[in-house]
């Protein structure tokens, strides 16, 4: 063999061992890839596949307890129950939570309740209403702000209907707007997201998502504050406490004068 036979048959070899190596590494790269992915993957698999069970359980639900009066497909039924198209799963989270739906029957308002459903099952019926038309949802985390700014937009706002203590008062046509005590975050959240019954929605081009949350901590913390006056009767309002201060005040006042007339 040649010296020229020689160091051809080198280059070869070292071409070979050049070309095995890039393989190497290239599978090496392929391996850490596969590896990434595998790590990061199955969560994203694991949040699907948790939110089809949901979907799915939410239909067998809907199927029992709603298709009556909203229809095989929630289109509605025409002076049983109106369509779900649309209104979101924040809709369903505040009907189905406070016990408004089912609703046993066709009333002026219905009233809160015993909710027939647990919490679990009520995610379940928004998750699959949601996913037949979507619509609002009631955003996750904390949902208190700023509670001065929301005392001064429940004022501007809410108390109209809800009077300034947030006890409710009564409507037009036999309908009410509900006393706050009961409410839950979520349940306020959502009842300004979609406007329930005889409520108007305020959207976020009306109250926008930190101006909803500061209206929640006001109410909230209206409930635990006491009341700095004294007897605070309910915190109905200016008009009945006059009254209520009028009559005792005029009771005190003949009680006075008798006893001085009788003293005399």
């Amino acid at each position: 063999m040649t010296a020229s036979d020689a160091a051809r048959r080198g280059g070869r070899n070292r071409n070979r061992a050049g070309r095995l190596g890039r393989a190497v590494m290239l599978v090496v790269a392929l391996g850490l890839i596969g590896g990434a992915y595998a790590t990061f993957a199955p969560t994203g698999q694991a949040d699907e596949t948790s939110s089809s069970i949901a979907v799915r359980e939410g239909q067998k639900l809907y199927n029992e307890s709603c298709i009556t009066c909203h229809g095989q497909n929630a289109q509605g039924v025409k002076d049983r129950g109106p369509s779900l198209i649309g209104v979101g799963s924040a809709s369903v989270d505040f009907q189905v939570s406070t016990g408004r739906m089912p609703a046993a029957r066709q009333e002026a308002q219905v009233a809160r309740k015993q909710p027939a459903f647990n919490d679990e099952q009520t995610d379940q019926l928004a998750a699959y209403i949601q996913s037949i038309g979507g619509g609002p949802e009631i955003p996750d985390g904390n949902l208190r702000g700023d509670e001065a700014l929301g005392g001064e937009l429940f004022r501007v706002n809410c108390s109209s209907c809800h009077a300034f203590s947030s006890n409710g008062g009564a409507l037009s046509s036999g309908k009410y707007a509900p006393s706050l005590e009961p409410s839950s975050d979520r349940d306020i959240y959502a009842a300004m997201l979609t406007g329930p019954q005889n409520m108007p929605v305020f959207g976020d081009n009306q109250l926008t998502p930190d101006e909803k949350k500061a209206i929640i901590a006001y109410v909230q913390t209206q409930k635990t504050d006491a009341d700095p006056g004294g007897w605070g009767i309910g915190r109905t309002g200016p008009v009945p406490e006059m009254v209520v201060i009028f009559a005792i005040g005029i009771v005190v006042c003949l009680f006075g004068a008798l006893w001085i007339a009788g003293k005399s």
